[in-house]
């Protein structure tokens, strides 16, 4: 797997072992990074990370830093290794946790932007539900879901936009203030 664009384009990163992960496709991944525009500066939660491509592009295209959760300790050693690599320890963390979990623990963090890719065999609404409360007053919410699926409604966040891209979408969130 690559990043597509920014300071670290062309770069290469560690692809998860298994089938436990669907990734994103570039296309997808460079539809989600055009519609969010300038990211410089900001702050990333990348929640159900898998390979961490959405925090690695982030940082590439500008973002301040993110944080990369993610369950399965496969996908999570490749996030690290590739931090490693890329030499991104400064600006990308992986968290080896169950994002509920972290999100119990943490409930005051909050982020610029939180990018949800839920696997689409366990979308798990509740538990985005959940993760929504870590977006800053006016922040920005975007969630891979199934093509074929209505988004979620969140109580504490408005749709701004829905784009289909096959047989995936991304639903972007304005958080209320």
């Amino acid at each position: 797997m690559r990043i597509i664009a920014g300071a670290f384009k062309g770069r290469i990163f560690h692809d998860p072992p298994g089938h436990h992960s669907h990734p994103m496709s570039d296309k997808v991944r460079g539809a989600l990074f055009n519609m969010l525009g300038d990211i410089e500066g900001l702050t990333v939660l990348d929640a159900m990370a898998g390979s961490g491509a959405l925090s690695f592009e982030a940082v590439s295209r500008g973002a301040k830093s993110a944080i990369a959760i993610e369950q399965k300790r496969g996908s999570h050693k490749a996030i690290t290794d590739s931090i490693k690599e890329l030499k991104l320890g400064g600006q990308v963390k992986a968290i080896n946790a169950d994002a509920g979990s972290w999100s119990s623990h943490n409930q005051t963090k909050q982020f610029d932007v939180l990018l949800l890719d839920p696997p689409y065999q366990d979308l798990q609404i509740n538990l985005l539900s959940k993760l929504t409360k870590h977006a800053k007053a006016g922040g920005l919410v975007v969630v891979s879901w199934p093509g074929h699926e209505l988004p979620p409604a969140f109580d504490t966040c408005s749709i701004i936009s829905d784009k289909k891209y096959g047989d995936s979408q991304l639903v972007f969130y304005r958080k209320n203030k």
